[in-house]
């Protein structure tokens, strides 16, 4: 019995260690314009320790870095808000503002000021890390006169730690 008792300990120290995760992703954007370049994006994203933790529901903050084939980046940092449901799965949603640099003149979203809405699901493993798949959406929500946006469907490994 207390062998059990040391290894729930150990095992819930673990999962409360790996309360931070560096996500990995890769995948296609969409850009809206018909002038635009689509093509492979890729992205790393941090998720810090939730400040915030419900039954089902935690909210935290995180930062995340986008940049495609052609160089285009996008940077921000914002909240993230996760709900777990069905045992291992979950869903994400977060919305990061940030800037965004395009290298191909034919993917300017209008402007450096860009907002990242990402919406996905996902399944933990039994390492407790975890994949999903996410579409996110950029677009500088009408700030400026133009206002193309572009849309990435990316296959993501979450790693805790």
């Amino acid at each position: 019995m207390r062998s059990l008792l040391v290894s729930v300990a150990i095992l819930a120290a673990a999962s409360a260690a790996q309360a931070q995760s560096l996500i990995f992703g890769a995948g296609y954007a969409d850009y809206s314009d018909s002038q635009s370049v689509d093509q492979a994006i890729f992205s790393l994203e941090y998720q810090h320790r939730p400040f915030h933790q419900a039954t089902r529901f935690s909210a935290t903050w995180g930062g995340a870095l986008s940049v495609d084939k052609d160089g285009d980046t996008h940077v921000g940092v914002g909240l993230i808000g996760i709900y777990t449901f069905a045992d291992r799965w979950f869903l994400e949603g977060s919305v990061m503002p940030g800037y965004y640099d395009e290298s191909n003149a034919l993917n300017d979203l209008g402007g450096s000021f860009q907002i990242r809405s990402l919406f996905g699901v996902g399944y933990t493993l039994n390492s407790g890390n975890k994949i999903s798949m996410a579409i996110t959406h950029k677009s500088n929500a009408s700030t400026q006169d133009d206002n193309p946006g572009v849309n990435s469907l990316l296959v993501r490994y979450h790693y805790g730690f």
